[in-house]
């Protein structure tokens, strides 16, 4: 478990000596400063304290003043008052500044442990509930049951308790971020932050700030401190979406700060350390980009420990009578089904835009919905009509291409059907119950179809 590090102020050399024993015997880093302008020197110089005990008489700089300046600078850092002549008015006014709690000495050790554990409990919950809401989207499970979707899932069942650094590589709308959120899942660091960004979505002029955080004054707009995506990560994950997308001017202050594991915000002169695992994904051949001078070889061994290639969706077509039904419950709560016949079609189209466009599919489908079963006939003309294969997949489709020759449109459906449930069949070793569960129709169902079609098993 990470050592939690609290910062005790105090002009008495007794008071500083006894908490600190008591804090230590407990398990924490304690640092110490004499008066109000040490406390403040400390932690612009120091890596930032967890929690600071803070007295309130002291000569000079006094509680309120250094409580104040504390909050301004470091609003997320709690504060707990320490007073050996307490008044009501003292406490509010420290309350209505910012301090987390207010103890009077002389300090008695189980009250002051008691507040020390609620504020570090209180800065926990703080920082969960600012990183919950920088998220975009829902956590997700991988879904299907392919070979190549059960073998990235056992891939990542490896992978993920290790701290090994992985780079995700797949097209657009294969579900990269699942990938890192499920890794991450998996992972001793899965109590600790998953902090992500999107190398391509922030402005060159932006990311370094984005990464590494900055000082008060480090540019024009820069009002408070910010901590970086990497600060923030401390101790957790960091995915780097789109790592493809950075110029290799960042390219450059990434790689060193990978390999150093220490940064400096804009800014500043004060070096952090951290502890972070790197997850990092694109959608484009890295080896490519090397070779035109667009992406640093060095950062690309750096990253490439574990290599993760997430398939496209027309590599795993068993899996969309799922995706279909996960996405129906989410945005129909379950109230629209989708007809079997409607799936098939699904089921011969390409998608090049991956599961994400199948996602947006769902989506506008359900809300243009008017009954409870969305069937062929609500399908875009392109999916509907059955006839968007790709020339070079032609071969490997699964049904006898004779069903295009074919005039009759229902002899045409019963070639395709007998195909395609044949060589399913043979996909799946003869089973039918599995069979069935990957082209999402029921078990009985199925057996009549075998039989109808007159289908050897």
């Amino acid at each position: 478990m990470e050592q939690k590090r609290i910062m005790v102020v105090d002009d008495e050399d007794f008071i500083l000596e006894s908490v600190t024993d008591i804090l230590s015997d407990e398990g924490y880093q304690v640092i110490t400063a004499e008066d109000g302008p040490m406390c403040l020197e400390k932690i612009e110089s120091q890596a930032l304290p967890d929690l600071i005990l803070l007295d309130i008489w002291m000569p000079g700089m006094d509680g309120i003043e250094v409580l104040e300046k504390v909050k301004k600078r470091w609003p997320f850092i709690p504060v707990i008052i320490m007073s050996g002549h307490g008044t009501i008015e003292t406490a509010v006014q420290a309350t209505k500044l910012g301090a987390f709690d207010f103890i009077e000495k002389p300090l008695s050790i189980d009250p002051l442990l008691l507040s020390v554990e609620n504020a570090l409990k209180f800065k926990a919950l703080q920082e969960e509930n600012v990183l919950l809401k920088e998220k975009t989207g829902k956590v997700r499970d991988i879904t299907g049951i392919s070979e190549k979707i059960l073998k990235l899932k056992e891939q990542i069942r490896i992978v993920g308790p290790t701290d090994a650094w992985v780079l995700i590589q797949g097209e657009n709308g294969t579900g990269k971020e699942i990938i890192a959120q499920t890794i991450h899942r998996f992972s001793k660091r899965k109590d600790k932050p998953l902090i992500d960004i999107n190398c391509a979505a922030i402005p060159e002029e932006l990311i370094e700030s984005e990464l590494f955080g900055h000082e008060k004054g480090a540019f024009t707009g820069a009002h408070t401190m910010k901590r970086g995506k990497f600060d923030l990560a401390n101790g957790g994950t960091l995915f780097l979406d789109e790592i493809g997308d950075m110029t290799l001017r960042t390219q450059a202050k990434i790689l060193r700060i990978l390999q150093e594991q220490k940064f400096e915000r804009v800014g500043g002169s004060r070096t952090i350390n951290i502890d972070v695992r790197i997850i990092a994904a694109t959608n484009k051949d890295l080896e490519e980009e090397i070779k035109k001078g667009r992406f640093r070889e060095d950062l690309y061994f750096r990253l490439n420990v574990i290599p993760i290639e997430v398939p496209p969706l027309r590599e795993r077509k068993e899996d969309i009578p799922l995706l279909v039904d996960e996405f129906l419950h989410e945005f129909s709560k379950g109230r629209i089904k989708m007809h079997e016949d409607a799936v098939n079609a699904l089921m011969r189209y390409d998608w090049p835009g991956n599961i994400r466009e199948l996602r947006n599919l769902i989506e506008r489908l359900v809300i243009l919905s008017r009954g409870d079963t969305i069937t062929v006939k609500d399908l875009p003309d392109h999916l509907s009509s059955g006839l968007e294969y790709s020339s070079d997949k032609m071969a490997d489709s699964a049904f006898d291409i004779s069903c295009f020759k074919c005039p009759d449109f229902k002899k045409a459906r019963a070639i395709f059907e007998k195909e395609y449930i044949r060589k399913k069949l043979q996909q799946h070793g003869g089973n039918v119950k599995r069979t069935a569960e990957s082209i999402g129709i029921e078990r009985r169902h199925l057996h009549r179809k075998i039989k109808a079609l007159g289908i050897e098993n």
